[in-house]
């Protein structure tokens, strides 16, 4: 199976590159608006396995609210 960046719902996408902005911020990784392929793998992992974190947080947090 390919992988796509390809957005669910595209006008998601600013909202999903604040996001990823406010977590590189919090786990302190410079990312910066545009090309960031000057990053590590773990820099980018780090930030990427945070957005994900947060987002099965928030998902639960939906789950047991209703």
């Amino acid at each position: 199976m390919a992988r796509s960046n390809k957005h669910e719902v595209p006008e998601a996408k600013e909202a999903m590159n604040r996001f990823k902005m406010e977590v590189a911020n919090e786990v302190g990784v410079n990312l910066k608006q545009g090309y960031n392929g000057d990053l590590t793998s773990r820099q980018a992992g780090t930030v990427g396995g945070n957005m994900v974190k947060k987002l099965i947080h928030q998902a639960e947090s939906q789950m047991t609210n209703k």
